[in-house]
């Protein structure tokens, strides 16, 4: 299994960036797929997740100014991220889970490489 992220980069506060992640090697339409995000000395963040039946769920933090989407045909899953803050700057991780309300990191069994998001005040 491989989910390979990418779309991540350096922006203003106020602006925009879209991740997308496609993965490979999985029955992609029967997944949870999730979005997480991590700074260095602090622990994994569950940042939005969307489940095989396209119902979603967002962290706090995220509500209202991300959107994540999936196309099952593409074997992608997206993340429309708006309105940044400079709180937003992490590595930002897609994963897979086969549990319908996984929110926690442990929840998640494959997990791509990350894309860093760096947002400039």
């Amino acid at each position: 299994v491989q989910l390979q992220a990418s779309g991540g980069g350096l922006v203003q506060a106020g602006g925009s960036l879209r991740l997308s992640c496609v993965a490979s090697g999985l029955s992609f339409s029967g997944y949870i797929m999730g979005w997480f995000r991590q700074v260095p000395g602090k622990e994994r963040e569950f940042v939005a997740a969307i489940r095989n039946d396209m119902n979603t769920v967002y962290a706090d933090a995220a509500k209202g100014r991300f959107t994540i989407s999936r196309d099952n045909a593409k074997n992608m899953v997206s993340l429309q991220m708006n309105s940044l803050k400079p709180e937003d700057t992490a590595v930002y991780v897609c994963a897979s889970s086969v549990y319908y309300s996984a929110t926690r990191s442990h929840e998640y069994n494959y997990w791509g490489q990350g894309t860093q998001v760096t947002v400039s005040s």
